[in-house]
């Protein structure tokens, strides 16, 4: 009971600040775009320099219809007379095509994306709020929270919880991706401690029937075994490695958490970069 009001009180704290930031970049956002309804281009260099238009790491940035950035108070400023699609992935691509589609009567509209945060150059999830007018699209955004450790806990004891009472659906919902057990960087897998081979993994199905306990980093360091090891002598445990972020794509520090049920090794783990 206490590990679920402490998990819920994070939520909400967490829900808060979201709420106060998406107010601070949409009222940005609306001050960018009146000045520019007022002085047309002539706007674009007040955007591009340090002033009020810039408040701590929200920047307005500005893009025609056809993807060239034309201002920006963050470090995207280099990226500025270039056609931006040149530099995101083929799913970026293909959602920033749809907002450049947007109508100027749709007001302002949000997306969310994955982009190098400045302030410690790591690849993050930024939510941004933007609004077209005339041939311009006009945007601010913020950079959403990493997943926390009582984020990873709730993760865990939900996927526990589950498994106690229906195994069979819990290792198919953990295994379909879309099962409610993956959450942005979060995400479960089981192992059985009899076989010891994977029976779920919430973002790789191809480690699925393989052998856990010959799991290594990315430096050829034990990952599998050594926590094989430690759930069969104690019920829950903690083990820290290296891990790919499916998110970021990097190879990032990784605290995971594991639990036993049954026959299974069950384990959500959250990364610190």
């Amino acid at each position: 009971m206490a590990m679920a009001v402490a998990c819920l009180g994070l939520a909400q704290a967490m829900a808060a600040d979201d709420a106060q930031e998406a107010a601070a970049a949409k009222a940005l956002l609306e001050k960018a775009v009146a000045h520019y309804r007022q002085v047309g281009d002539k706007a674009l260099a007040e955007f591009s320099r340090q002033g009020e238009f810039v408040d701590g790491e929200r920047y307005v940035f500005v893009t025609d219809t056809s993807g060239v950035m034309l201002a920006s108070g963050g470090p995207s400023v280099a990226l500025i007379g270039r056609d931006i699609s040149s530099v995101l992935d083929p799913d970026l691509q293909k959602a920033f095509k749809g907002v450049l589609q947007t109508p100027e009567s749709a007001g302002i509209q949000q997306a969310e994306y994955r982009w190098q945060n400045w302030r410690d150059g790591k690849v993050e999830r930024k939510r941004v709020y933007f609004q077209r007018v005339a041939n311009r699209i006009l945007a601010v955004g913020y950079y959403l929270p990493r997943a926390a450790p009582q984020q990873a806990r709730a993760l865990l004891n939900k996927a526990t919880n589950a498994l106690a009472q229906d195994q069979s659906s819990t290792l198919e919902a953990i295994n379909s991706l879309k099962g409610g057990f993956l959450q942005d960087e979060l995400y479960v897998f089981v192992v059985n401690v009899n076989t010891k081979r994977y029976v779920a993994h919430g973002t790789n199905l191809r480690l699925v029937n393989t052998d856990f306990s010959k799991i290594k980093d990315p430096e050829g360091k034990p990952v599998g075994l050594p926590m094989l090891e430690m759930i069969k002598k104690q019920p829950e445990g903690e083990y820290e490695y290296r891990w790919r972020n499916p998110v970021t794509g990097k190879v990032e520090h990784k605290h995971a958490y594991m639990r036993k049920v049954g026959d299974f090794l069950v384990a959500v783990g959250y990364y610190s970069g």
